[in-house]
């Protein structure tokens, strides 16, 4: 269980109502912070609409995360997205299969980006090998941090109650190891 309230619309301020267009306990949760909200939604936006990532890959980056993570929303959610932009179901059997170390008929970037996203969740931080396979850094040599910032971000801004119970599962601290820090550079 949350322990913050979902909101409803009615037990918001009306200027921020419009951050519950999306009927999700996610958003309902977050609202109990507007700003942070707003600033959330926002890194959110530029990632889905503005970034130069490729939107197949950023779904299959999202769809692993969740499936490692076991949320059913996160999971179900960026299927009906990714199809959108162009994942297929030969794509998340590809996924399904790397997750499990067997071999899948994705191409070789692909593999890398779920690489990618697998050490986000279990390590927090991206091997050097696997950074540059995923071609995350730019022809001049910099890095693209929203690569990272969406692995981060969805390895750790899950449903919450999703969230718990995968961690009650796999018999993990409920508190993130402080020492833990994002190393995409």
């Amino acid at each position: 269980m949350a322990r913050l309230p979902y909101l409803e619309a009615d037990q918001v301020a009306p200027e921020y109502r419009d951050m519950l267009k999306r009927n999700t306990n996610l958003h309902k949760l977050l609202v109990n912070s507007p700003e942070m909200a707003r600033a959330f939604n926002g890194i959110g936006g530029y990632i889905r609409f503005k970034s130069k990532l490729d939107p197949r890959l950023r779904e299959l980056a999202i769809l692993q995360v969740g499936w490692m993570e076991r949320s059913e929303y996160e999971f179900t959610h960026h299927v009906k997205i990714g199809k959108e932009f162009g994942v297929t179901d030969e794509d998340i059997a590809g996924l399904m299969a790397e997750t499990e170390g067997k071999p899948s008929k994705l191409e070789p970037l692909a593999r890398a980006v779920l690489k990618g996203a697998r050490e986000m969740v279990r390590e927090l931080a991206m091997s050097d090998a696997t950074f540059a396979a995923a071609r995350f850094r730019r022809a001049h040599g910099r890095s693209r941090p929203h690569h990272c910032l969406l692995l981060r971000r969805r390895a750790r801004a899950r449903d919450d109650e999703d969230r718990q119970r995968a961690r009650l599962q796999r018999g993990t601290p409920a508190v993130p190891d402080p020492r833990s820090e994002l190393r995409c550079a």
